[in-house]
């Protein structure tokens, strides 16, 4: 579709108190996907939209979303707009960047998600704030308790919905979409739109959408040099990132895990060496993973050793350098970790560091995405791990062939051989041995004894 062009935000007729707003956030031009959506949205079409991590789209929902509210105010109506979000931190930084752009308004937002008390949070509800940033789990709670409801909702967004049905959300988002109001304008943006439940729950979610593809997954790569570092195991892992974050420059920096255990370690082998790191995963409270962020964001750490939790949605400026300590477990999981660097046309680098557990992996994202990454050694901590001796087309170690077994030679058509009947093997059914030689019991071939001919009755006279 032809996208329209638009020079400034002035000329799409926001209201003064957006533009105010979007002019102290020091907002001059829009984003690709601003570009693409906001008319569309602002028209009121129902929209899907997908666009590369870091290019916008939060702005891109909510100042229509905003404009709407403006236009035609309901003081007296309950939740007004809803924004889901897979995780905590992801709906603290939607909901930050709601009262950014709302600073100069009325309009209340707030968070609804888990780690808070669920009575603080009902209290606050109740106050009618007239946009909720919400995670699926919490907000099913809230519903079924029956502390909130939608009668009045005019607005519902997904935001990064595949993470949500990969977090195991689906019958939650399900139950949240059914309870909403029916006359509404819903949009579902994320980075990737290639998930096959998220297509699956467009029909639901939306009518008549626009749909907006601004990227796919094997793009908005560009910014970002990707390199793998072969390594032996985690021990040597550790080794390199000591190297790495010694020699590379950068102003910040995040190490993904794939298991919170490995990170709590790895932050305290990165703390014993007085490093300003902190960690971060899904175990954690609510009020630790906001303190850790806060840490992050105001540079008294700068370096977050982090579980996927981290990979979606968050913006942390200034941050230039992703390690993966272990590999994704997938695609795309790798386009979100990777994307937290390179945001808006900045450079980035991300390093990946492989030990053979993990080259087919490794090897299969690089098709996925289309991409090759860098080979990279490090002089003075190289392993003894050199990568596989032969590899695919594909990429992937080629492993040896499993030898194919002649049915033939293992018995008629493959049929399991019973203990009973090894045990007669050499034995004829006359009852004689092998030798010749007669035996004490004779037996059939299956174990059983012969049947006995009977001898014939004489003949009547």
């Amino acid at each position: 579709m032809t996208m329209r062009e638009i020079n400034v935000f002035a000329e799409l007729m926001l209201h003064d108190r957006l533009l105010k707003a979007i002019d102290q956030l020091g907002f001059t031009q829009p984003t690709p996907v601003q570009q693409a959506a906001l008319p569309e949205a602002l028209a009121g079409h129902d929209l899907i939209v997908g666009a590369e991590t870091g290019s916008g789209k939060t702005l891109a929902f909510v100042v229509p979303m905003l404009q709407h509210f403006l236009d035609q105010p309901a003081p007296n109506t309950g939740t007004r707009g809803l924004i889901l979000t897979p995780t905590r931190e992801l709906a603290e930084q939607v909901c930050q960047a709601v009262k950014d752009m709302a600073a100069f308004t009325r309009i209340g937002v707030m968070t609804v998600c888990g780690g808070t008390g669920f009575k603080e949070q009902a209290a606050e509800i109740r106050k009618n704030p007239e946009i909720l940033v919400a995670t699926p789990g919490r907000l099913a709670e809230h519903l079924e308790r029956q502390t909130l409801d939608f009668d009045d909702l005019e607005f519902l967004v997904l935001d990064e919905a595949d993470r949500m049905l990969d977090m195991g959300f689906r019958d939650e988002v399900m139950a949240i979409i059914n309870v909403c109001r029916p006359d509404r304008q819903s949009m579902v943006f994320s980075a990737t739109l290639n998930h096959r439940g998220v297509r699956a729950l467009l029909p639901e979610v939306l009518k008549e959408p626009k749909e907006l593809m601004l990227n796919t997954h094997q793009t908005g790569q560009e910014n970002i040099r990707q390199q793998i570092i072969l390594a032996d195991d985690d021990k040597h892992k550790e080794r390199l990132v000591e190297w790495l974050l010694a020699h590379e420059t950068f102003e910040k920096a995040i190490i993904f895990t794939n298991t919170r255990d490995k990170a709590q370690w790895l932050a305290k082998s990165l703390q014993r060496q007085n490093r300003r790191s902190g960690v971060l995963h899904g175990e954690m409270s609510q009020d630790e993973r906001k303190h850790v962020m806060g840490l992050m964001r105001a540079g008294t750490i700068n370096i977050l050793v982090a579980t996927d939790v981290a990979a979606r949605g968050l913006d942390i400026q200034g941050l230039d350098l992703v390690i993966n300590f272990d590999m994704a477990r997938k695609g795309d999981e790798h386009l979100h970790r990777v994307g937290r660097t390179g945001r808006q046309e900045r450079e980035g680098l991300a390093i990946c560091l492989i030990d053979h557990n993990e080259w087919n992996l490794m090897a299969g994202i690089e098709r996925y995405l289309r991409l090759e990454f860098e080979r990279r050694t490090l002089k003075g901590v190289e392993g003894s791990y050199k990568g596989p001796r032969k590899v695919k087309a594909s990429g992937k170690a080629a492993g040896s062939k499993k030898k194919k077994v002649d049915k033939k030679l293992a018995g008629k058509s493959g049929s399991k051989v019973r203990e009973r009947d090894r045990k007669q093997v050499g034995k004829r059914r006359d009852g004689a041995d092998g030798r010749g030689k007669a035996t004490a019991t004779p037996s059939l071939g299956d174990g059983s004894l012969p049947l006995m001919k009977r001898k014939p009755k004489p003949a009547a006279e």
